[in-house]
């Protein structure tokens, strides 16, 4: 529970509507408050921080001005919303954030009235909070609708589609966008975008100049004056590129302090009594008040337990090399033996593992921001040109641009790697992170080969071998350590298609999928069944799969991936065409989304840990699996 005497205006505010109940003059002390529970809060839990800290301001003038849930609140990405939820009823639950059973990362529609738009991808709000406002309007309701949208959401094109549609509108919606920049997503803002926002904020005087002319103006149906505003406009839009919002249909007001509370609210006082489509642009400092999280805004972006004091970090136990660390050496190891090799990352320099790519090949090392369908797409065009695109990309980030998959690299059979990163379950942060799709949405596309590794080895070996693939090729692996398998150095790639005999038994023959082959294999020790790592989801091994149906009597296949259309759905496939009637157990992901948790609890939720699985496939075959055993 939150300490009433340290905090004694948090401790009081349930609900935004206590916090309405505060003078203005109090808003300062409540600012203070939040912040430093805030810190408290994630020092003890983990999480998302830095973002939080910078729009602790922001957040408190918006439920202090706006009648929230009624008027409607919609955050862009997410990451930033833990001092909303705090302000809304979960203060004393912050501290269970991504854990099983605690509260989302994220806003979440089913957690809280006041999280009105589900969100965990990026770029979304201004799209969602213009079919709030539309649908209001066509109800007759005349609530309010508050788009946040920043680290990084401005790069992406979906911002820009949702700014087009409302600054066209007939009648004008009345939707409020608060731009805020604070020059990150979780790396350093990228792209022109950027650099005009950045020019924006050193131009004070010039926006000075501009709010005076329009004032001085006066009536802007005045034909004079609609010139002369025109002319005043463009001539000050080389310096302050306001203009593109305004020419867009926006009105905009800014950039303002997004720290200076006084400021803030004015601002928003005089938005909130105006109609139409509205932009707020605000800077503000990612981290704020806390100074190691501004003096390192990308290592604090997330961060495990540490002391609120000093700021150490609560250190894990030594951990293997993961996943991501072995694609990071792979794609330098490779790069240094083909000069045609390019990378392309959407924003996830460090998630991805490209950090020590940009350094030690910074011409050949592409971020273009949160703008996942042009990353496929540019890589198709460079391909073109003869060069080797790899693409490295969360499994699920890459939805956001499955068109330009199969449209512009597949259908022209185009010479790009995918490295698909987080596949599988992932985790804490829950069903908007989760990669439990892509063998099923991949292994639909002609041309396409897919590849799932069982451990550190493999997942090198499959890198090198759709890198040197005459086509599109994907490798997916999951978020973490492996199995402890030394990587090693070698480039040498596998056959395309050939699966891995790693067990022989009797009975039961256990089809296993890229991570869950120890569980495979501990299950098959106990049952003395037979297990084949089969490596490639696409092609399948037919010849394995063929010979092991005429030997075996029944199939049990194992993936990290929804069992609707996955790697287990391609062998029933194939025993259909083949006219075998294989009795086949598939396990994978459940058809609905899975919560929060570690990726061990939900592994175990799901039945995919090897007690579970035994459990399984006891129950399915249980003459067979006691005949094995024996």
């Amino acid at each position: 529970m939150i300490d009433a005497q340290r905090f004694p205006l948090l401790s009081a505010i349930a609900l935004p509507a206590d916090l309405r109940q505060l003078t203005e003059d109090q808003l300062p002390q409540l600012v203070d408050e939040l912040r430093g529970y805030l810190i408290e809060s994630v020092g003890k839990s983990g999480g998302h921080f830095a973002a939080g800290l910078g729009v602790v301001e922001l957040t408190v003038a918006l439920h202090w001005l706006f009648d929230t849930p009624h008027d409607r609140l919609v955050w862009d990405v997410g990451h930033q919303c833990y001092p909303h939820k705090i302000l809304t009823g979960r203060r004393d639950l912050i501290h269970t954030v991504k854990q099983k059973d605690g509260i989302a990362p994220f806003p979440k529609r089913d957690e809280s009235d006041y999280d009105a738009f589900g969100v965990g991808h990026s770029s979304t709000s201004i799209s969602a909070a213009l079919g709030m406002a539309v649908a209001a309007a066509h109800q007759g309701d005349l609530r309010q609708v508050v788009a946040v949208i920043g680290d990084g959401a401005m790069t992406a094109g979906m911002a820009y589609e949702a700014l087009n549609h409302a600054g066209g509108m007939q009648p004008e919606p009345n939707v409020l966008v608060v731009l805020n920049d604070n020059r990150m997503s979780i790396s350093e803002n990228v792209g022109g975008m950027t650099k005009m926002f950045g020019r924006m904020t050193a131009s004070r005087t010039l926006n000075a100049m501009r709010e005076g002319g329009k004032r001085l103006l006066g009536d802007k149906r005045n034909a004079a004056a609609r010139f002369v505003r025109r002319w005043e406009e463009h001539w000050k839009g080389m310096f302050v590129p306001s203009t593109l919002f305004e020419e867009m249909g926006f009105h905009y007001t800014g950039p303002i302090d997004g720290h200076d509370l006084p400021a803030l609210v004015a601002a928003l006082k005089t938005l909130k009594s105006m109609r139409g489509p509205q932009l707020l642009h605000i800077i503000t400092t990612k981290g704020k008040g806390f100074e190691l999280a501004e003096e390192d805004q990308i290592g604090w972006h997330a961060v495990g337990p540490f002391d609120p004091t000093t700021g150490v970090v609560t250190k894990p136990a030594a951990k293997k090399p993961t996943y991501t660390d072995v694609f990071s050496d792979w794609l330098c190891d490779m790069a240094s033996t083909d000069a045609r090799l390019l990378a392309i990352t959407p924003a996830m320099r460090e998630g991805s593992g490209l950090v020590r790519f940009s350094k030690e090949y910074p011409q050949r090392y592409f971020d273009v921001a949160i703008a996942e369908q042009h990353a496929v797409t540019l890589a198709a065009g460079m391909a073109c040109e003869g060069a080797k695109p790899v693409v490295a990309i969360y499994s699920t980030f890459l939805q956001r641009a499955y068109d330009q998959l199969i449209h512009d690299v597949a259908l022209q059979n185009l010479d790009v790697l995918f490295a698909i990163d987080r596949a599988g379950i992932v985790g804490p942060d829950g069903a908007t992170h989760a990669g439990s799709f892509d063998l099923s949405f991949l292994r639909c596309i002609p041309n396409m080969i897919v590849m799932a590794p069982s451990d550190e080895a493999e997942c090198r070996r499959m890198l090198t071998t759709g890198f040197l693939h005459a086509g599109p090729a994907a490798v997916r692996y999951p978020r973490g350590s492996g199995t402890g398998v030394a990587a090693g150095e070698s480039l040498a790639p596998f056959p395309i298609g050939k699966a891995e005999m790693r067990r022989a038994g009797y009975g039961i023959a256990l089809l296993a999928f890229g991570a869950l082959l120890p569980a495979a294999e501990a299950a098959a020790k106990e049952l003395n069944a037979t297990v084949v790592n089969m490596r490639f989801v696409q092609p399948l091994d037919r010849e394995v799969i063929l010979e092991l149906a005429r030997t075996h009597q029944a199939f049990v296949t194992l993936e990290d991936n929804a069992i609707a259309g996955g790697a287990g759905s391609a062998v029933l496939e194939l025993l259909a065409t083949e006219g075998l009637a294989m009795p086949t157990l598939v396990l994978g992901l459940p058809d609905r989304y899975l919560e929060h948790a570690s990726r061990e609890q939900l592994l175990m939720e799901v039945g995919l840990d090897a007690a579970g699985v035994v459990r399984q496939i006891r129950a399915r075959f249980p003459t067979l699996a006691l005949a094995s055993s024996a």
